[in-house]
């Protein structure tokens, strides 16, 4: 069976795999990223309308005076990690952060406070507050490069993971890539030997789309750095 190579950071990483095999896949687990917590200073509750997730990671170790405040979040896997932090009111947006923002703001929430990692995309209009930082590999892990031997169908979760693989691979030719957007699929760059992109940016969306590309006959025998 054609693996499925999971670079994204835990606890998700975990997620996609379990995933992927209720889909019949093979998952290899190998992120690309460690998450690590920021000192932050924390604001007072009553400056903000409202708390915007873009990231379930932002949502680890939020202290409970900011719960109270409403929460808008990107997909189902922050909503549940902000439900998680002890948010009463959560409510998920349709894809990215500018969405996400964009229904906050149809709500009537002016003053939004952004929990997010080092790497994001700036919001316009926002207070924001960096809580993680995510640490990328310097090299890929042998796990990685065993994965791809075996003709593995590489899933980017993100346009940063995207283009920190595409520098870390050393042959492109063969390498089949499942991506969560457009954007994860421009940072990867070109040379691969397919990129299929999500219909949603959402894991379940990127799966399907990794399932199809398993079910394709793999490219010829190739090896990292040939």
């Amino acid at each position: 069976m054609t693996p499925v190579l999971i670079l994204r950071p835990q606890p998700g990483a975990d997620e996609t795999a379990a995933r992927a095999r209720a889909l019949g896949l093979e998952p290899v687990v190998a992120p690309l990223f460690t998450v690590r917590p920021v000192d932050w200073d924390v604001p007072d509750a009553g400056d903000f309308d409202a708390v915007l997730l873009t990231s379930a990671h932002a949502a680890r170790g939020i202290p409970r005076r900011l719960t109270s405040l409403p929460c808008y979040t990107t997909g189902e896997a922050s909503a549940r990690a902000a439900r998680e932090a002890g948010f009463g009111d959560v409510l998920s947006g349709p894809s990215d952060g500018e969405a996400a923002l964009a229904m906050a703001r149809s709500d009537g929430r002016s003053r939004l406070l952004h929990l997010c990692g080092r790497d994001h995309v700036a919001l316009g209009g926002v207070e924001r507050r960096i809580v993680y930082a995510a640490d990328a590999l310097a090299a890929l892990p042998d796990t990685v490069r065993e994965a791809l031997a075996a003709d593995a169908v590489v899933l980017l979760h993100s346009p940063r993971a995207s283009a920190l693989f595409a520098g870390l691979v050393e042959n492109r030719r063969g390498i089949r890539l499942a991506l969560i957007s457009g954007a994860a699929a421009v940072a990867a760059g070109e040379g691969w030997a397919e990129k299929a992109v999500a219909a949603r940016p959402r894991d379940e969306a990127l799966l399907e789309v990794a399932a199809k590309l398993c079910n394709i006959a793999a490219p010829g025998a190739r090896r990292m750095g040939r």
